[in-house]
């Protein structure tokens, strides 16, 4: 365990530059004592990292120090396999390199690890859109994507909720959610997130970007979408469920339905359950609420209540 963490905290240095005890500590999960001792035994064992003082301080390996050591544990190799990467890697234009990167990897595996990374290639498939769900089309997706590779500033024509606008960004990554691409760039030195299609047109200027430093794609997006969320489901609504209408709601809003099942399980009724879940807004809620139809009664806010019956009035009349 120890000499995997030693490994990873090496090629963490190598890809993110200088890092301080106490991050490396929240990474592993481990003390601050822990991340001192695992220095001092790699400096024991060559690499070349030196320690800085003061507030930006951290430790670093010397510039121009690269470690080979690159071999894979047979679960890496399994789980490299399981990535999912195939269709993402299609859509930005390397689909062929992805494809051939996966056999040269698995022609340098050694022979146990290869055939079982090959055994679960052939036995695992990821599908991460939900049913009756397509990945979106963009074309521009490759050329972003080189921007955002080479590090080129980009300006931007939007379609945000409110007007269409145009912006001089840096960009900082991609990242495919749930069959969306989204481009994560800097605004006068902001990280913001831009759904790709809704850009209507880009353009690469002649200017480059200068990456901060500590900068974690991966961070950022884990943050920013448990704070779009929150900022997008910040009513709330109290509901009657049926047991079918807590199955229902299943599909229609996860949030929704993890609220109205931890209800159920606090009183474990045998029938319906009352709980209050999460919504968008009134007119969203009263939408998604008559997909359930007779299996769920809202209590409160009276404005949904009422949504909800004057469309099913429209309804009945319809069909009457």
């Amino acid at each position: 365990m120890r000499a995997s963490r030693l490994l990873s905290i090496l090629i963490l240095l190598q890809m993110r530059g200088r890092l301080s005890a106490e991050a490396l500590a929240q990474e592993f999960e481990v003390s601050v004592r822990t991340i001192y001792r695992d220095v001092d035994q790699l400096s024991a064992a060559g690499v070349p990292i030196y320690a800085e003082r003061g507030r930006a301080g951290g430790f670093a390996l010397l510039d121009g120090y690269r470690t080979r050591l690159t071999g894979f544990t047979p679960a890496e190799a399994d789980a490299l396999l399981l990535a999912g990467v195939g269709g993402a890697a299609a859509d930005l234009g390397i689909g062929a390199q992805a494809a051939a990167a996966q056999l040269k990897l698995l022609a340098s595996l050694p022979a146990d690890s290869g055939a079982s990374a090959q055994r679960v290639a052939q036995r695992f498939h990821l599908d991460p859109l939900n049913w009756y769900s397509r990945a979106e089309a963009i074309d521009i997706l490759p050329a972003l994507a080189s921007a955002v590779w080479s590090d080129m500033r980009v300006r931007l024509r939007y379609e945000s909720w409110k007007d269409v606008v145009t912006r001089d960004a840096d960009p900082l990554g991609l990242v495919l959610k749930g069959g969306i691409w989204y481009l994560v760039a800097a605004v006068k030195g902001k990280p913001r997130t831009y759904r790709v299609s809704n850009i209507q047109a880009f353009e690469v200027l002649e200017a480059h970007v200068k990456r901060p430093a500590r900068f974690d794609l991966g961070r950022y997006w884990s943050a920013w979408a448990r704070d779009f969320e929150a900022r997008l489901l910040e009513e709330r609504a109290v509901v009657k469920l049926s047991p079918a209408g807590r199955r229902l709601l299943r599909d229609v809003s996860m949030a929704a339905s993890e609220a109205a099942e931890a209800a159920h399980r606090a009183c474990a009724p045998q029938g319906w359950v009352r709980a209050e879940i999460p919504i968008e807004s009134v007119e969203r809620a009263t939408r998604q609420m008559l997909r359930l139809g007779a299996d769920v009664e809202v209590v409160s806010p009276p404005a949904l209540r009422h949504a909800i019956a004057r469309e099913a009035a429209k309804v009945a009349q319809l069909y009457a």
